[in-house]
């Protein structure tokens, strides 16, 4: 019998395994701080079977095609009454339903650029946008963020400079305005209005992921970028955060001949009848605000504890960015410790976190850690919260006896 030859895979793959991370030593006792999911408690559980009745009762087949049923039109409506209540004056013909707004992210790269075009995103930023973009091979150019968000002056500096050059300019820019993954701030308003004049002015898009806007503990709306340049903003936001990350159900608002192409582009041709079916159910029974509200007081309540067990624990070793809505905490230790360093320590002491590295284009961002504060329990928080003190001084210690060895 002949020997298999190694398999040759594709190049596309990325370098870097959050999941991986995140779900190492997934044992019993292992508290995950590193999952960005929402408390379990807050799953509307109770709904989904009647949903799922109802669904059927009304569409039958219908639900269980590849297209049919009014599930999709009614989700479409919804979400353009809600975007309405928030200033985004849409027509149904400018939204598309995708699988998640991770999908939308892989949609308007792949409509608005071609292999080598540039991408600019901020740093720290999502891993998964930074993951779709390189499979996308496009050039990634990174800005930094601080307590109001990305700094716009330093992107203007660039268009600037990239014009008086006659260098490459962006096709897309990416932001999280509010409560960003993981930096937890919120742009300004003075910035998202100079961003939107930047859009026009250099004739860019702006990806502008709106996961978290709900989320917000001091109900402290801000505008969107996309209500100051429509005709300049793709906005992409999610039930996952505030039904369930299982329905995979996210969508994108554009210009009409944008979200057109973007929807010629869906590998998956129309994002499940069943399942938006079966939210179209959920939506009908379930007062949104009222469960908006909910998760706000749980969360609220959530990052309370932990940033008081990280300032209990830690001390002055840390600084954050208290924020005021999201799932995430964003910790900045000395530039000299290297989070990764002590991952397997955490693990070992029973708590798991994502390492800054993951958040950053380069080789940086190694002093950074994020935390989640949305999916535990305040006694499970602070319990971990603990544990990696425990894992961190441990790191130290170790880190000093091996420089005085030197």
């Amino acid at each position: 019998m002949s020997m298999l030859k190694p398999i040759s895979f594709s190049s596309r793959f990325p370098q870097m395994d959050v999941i991986g991370t995140s779900f190492a030593g997934n044992q019993n006792h292992l508290i995950p701080l590193s999952f960005g999911f929402p408390a379990p408690e807050s799953l509307p559980v109770d709904l989904m079977a009647p949903a799922t009745k109802a669904a059927m009762e009304a569409q039958g087949t219908n639900s269980l095609g590849y297209t049919g049923g009014s599930g999709p039109n009614h989700v479409v409506n919804w979400i353009r009454e809600r975007s309405q209540r928030r200033n985004l004056e849409v027509s149904n013909n400018q939204i598309v339903v995708t699988s998640g707004s991770s999908q939308g992210i892989d949609l308007v790269t792949r409509t608005l650029t071609n292999p080598g075009d540039e991408v600019w995103v901020e740093a720290p930023t999502f891993f998964g946008a930074i993951k779709t973009f390189r499979l996308a091979e496009v050039h990634l150019t990174s800005f930094p963020i601080d307590e109001n968000g990305l700094i716009v002056d330093t992107l203007e500096h660039e268009l600037q400079y990239r014009i008086s050059n006659n260098l490459p300019l962006p096709k897309i820019l990416y932001i999280i305005p509010n409560y960003h993954n993981p930096g937890g701030v919120c742009l300004s308003l003075e910035r998202r209005k100079k961003l939107a004049e930047l859009a026009y002015e250099y004739n860019f898009f702006i990806l502008e992921d709106d996961a978290y806007v709900e989320l917000s503990f001091d109900s402290h709306f801000l505008p969107s970028v996309y209500s100051f340049a429509p005709e300049r903003v793709i906005y992409l936001s999610t039930f996952s955060k505030i039904i369930a990350p299982g329905i995979r159900l996210g969508w994108a608002i554009g210009l009409p001949e944008v979200i057109e192409k973007m929807k010629l582009l869906k590998i998956d041709g129309l994002t499940s009848v069943y399942v938006q079916e079966v939210t179209h159910q959920v939506l009908e029974k379930m007062n949104m605000d009222d469960h908006i509200s909910s998760l706000n007081s749980i969360y609220a309540s959530r990052k309370n504890a932990m940033v008081a067990a990280i300032r209990e624990h830690f001390g002055n070793d840390v600084s954050f960015h208290e924020p005021t809505g999201g799932f995430f905490l964003w910790l900045t230790f000395n530039k000299d410790v290297n989070t990764s360093d002590f991952m397997d320590i955490a693990v070992q002491e029973g708590v798991s976190f994502i390492d800054g590295k993951h958040f950053f284009l380069k080789n940086e961002g190694f002093h950074y850690m994020r935390l989640c504060f949305t999916y535990c329990d305040e006694a499970t928080i602070y319990v971990g919260i603990k544990r990696l003190a425990n894992s961190y001084y441990q790191y130290v210690k170790s880190k000093l006896n091996l420089e005085e060895a030197q």
